[in-house]
């Protein structure tokens, strides 16, 4: 290959790497600070460098909690520039009240599993052992998108063949505790403090003191991660860049690593 043609080949390999480079509309880039569900905690301490190499002098604060504790927060005037929840629920509930500067963008999708501490001293096989009498089950609280979209796959269980009746029943009078966010219902298991959970499936593969224990396709319950940029910031295009690149090729693939998949 010629020197020129060498040359050549690099500025288009520069002009390439420019362009797949996302800049804010302003031509600045800003600190900004992104409230995230709980279960996106360790895919978030990927993205964060992964952005900032993206968008030289960039900065991101990374806040988790429970998505419904975060929307709260929100509503109450807390600081932040994106809101990153494990549904839609929470971020429409934004949007409908005028919180949101434009609409919820959909970036993730994840799955349920049951989780048992690794030595399973409860000896649970499939999700129909969470009915057992006895079986202490940790939970999270009402609000938390882990609780809604638990109810929806024992309402889904309970339906399958083989199931017992008043399956749904039983389980809810096995919680014995619940827990602020996904993270808290995790610790839970990992320490001994319950016989099981439903979490993500991402949660289950980011613990090495918890067993998976799969429910059944027919059962399981696709959810939705979608993300907003909150009105309040002052700081609107750099916030839009971000979760356009979060939404994005390159966002996909750093998620993808912890799990998750596409939207639903």
């Amino acid at each position: 290959m010629t020197a020129g043609r060498a040359l050549g080949l690099l500025a288009i390999v520069a002009t390439i790497a420019v362009a797949c480079t996302p800049a804010p509309a302003s031509g600045k880039t800003a600190a900004l600070t992104i409230f995230g569900a709980a279960s996106l905690k360790d895919a978030l301490a990927a993205l964060v460098p992964a952005y900032h190499a993206a968008v030289p002098g960039a900065t991101l604060t990374v806040a988790t909690d429970s998505s419904a504790t975060l929307r709260t927060q929100i509503e109450q005037g807390a600081p932040a520039d994106v809101f990153l929840s494990a549904d839609r629920t929470n971020p429409r509930t934004l949007v409908d009240a005028g919180l949101t500067d434009g609409p919820a963008v959909d970036f993730a999708g994840n799955t349920l599993t049951v989780i048992v501490p690794t030595d399973n001293p409860a000896g649970i096989e499939s999700p129909a052992d969470l009915a057992r009498p006895g079986i202490k089950i940790v939970a999270a609280g009402d609000d938390v998108p882990i609780a809604t979209y638990t109810d929806q796959a024992i309402a889904r269980l309970a339906a399958l063949p083989g199931y017992p009746a008043g399956f749904a029943r039983s389980c809810t009078a096995n919680i014995v505790s619940r827990e602020q966010n996904v993270n808290a219902v995790v610790a839970k298991i990992e320490l001994g403090e319950g016989d099981a959970a439903i979490v993500y499936i991402t949660d289950a593969r980011a613990s090495t003191a918890v067993a998976a224990v799969a429910i059944p396709d027919a059962a399981n319950v696709a959810a939705a991660y979608a993300g907003v940029v909150v009105a309040a910031s002052t700081n609107h295009d750099q916030a839009h860049a971000f979760l356009d690149w979060l939404a994005g090729p390159a966002g996909a693939s750093i998620l993808a690593r912890f799990g998750f998949v596409p939207p639903p």
